[in-house]
């Protein structure tokens, strides 16, 4: 059986068990940005259900223009107004060497990316940076609470950076 076979199977179990629709708007006004990892159960490890929050999600949880993009939307037509920025440990980010992988994919393809993957070398300062992102971007509105954590992978402890 694929994986994708397995989703299909599994979305089937779930569709009876469904608790029905939720609203449009979450129901906590948070938004989270963290890192595509698989490795981070956001609803298990935060104690979110469906509809609580907006889960926004990325290589590397970094605030990229589409993820503010994502935020602005989630603010200005959806309610929001906290966010929280999860980045974590063991990140494939950390010392990612964004000028290789680009020149590679150009020298394969012929095509430049026309946007970058950069990577970090401070887990602790890439998170205060990437918080800082966020509560400088002009086109969302609520900008006070923005906090910053990283999660632990080997224990799914959340820390707060200051």
């Amino acid at each position: 059986m694929s994986a994708v076979d397995h989703l299909v199977h599994e979305n089937e179990r779930y569709v009876r068990t469904f608790p029905g629709p939720r609203p449009l708007r979450p129901k906590l006004r948070l938004a989270v940005l963290a890192c595509m990892d698989s490795r981070l159960d956001l609803f298990g490890a935060l104690g979110l259900g469906i509809g609580d929050a907006h889960l926004i999600r990325n290589a590397g949880g970094i605030p990229t223009d589409d993820a503010l993009r994502s935020l602005a939307l989630s603010q200005r037509a959806l309610g929001t107004r906290e966010v929280v920025v999860i980045h974590h440990t063991e990140c494939g980010m950390d010392g990612f060497d964004d000028e290789a992988f680009r020149a590679e994919l150009e020298a394969e393809t012929g095509d430049a990316p026309p946007w970058r993957v950069d990577g970090f070398t401070d887990l602790y300062e890439d998170t205060r940076r990437s918080v800082r992102a966020v509560r400088n971007c002009a086109w969302i509105p609520y900008r006070e609470e923005v906090r910053g954590f990283v999660f632990d992978v080997a224990t799914a402890v959340i820390s707060e950076v200051s």
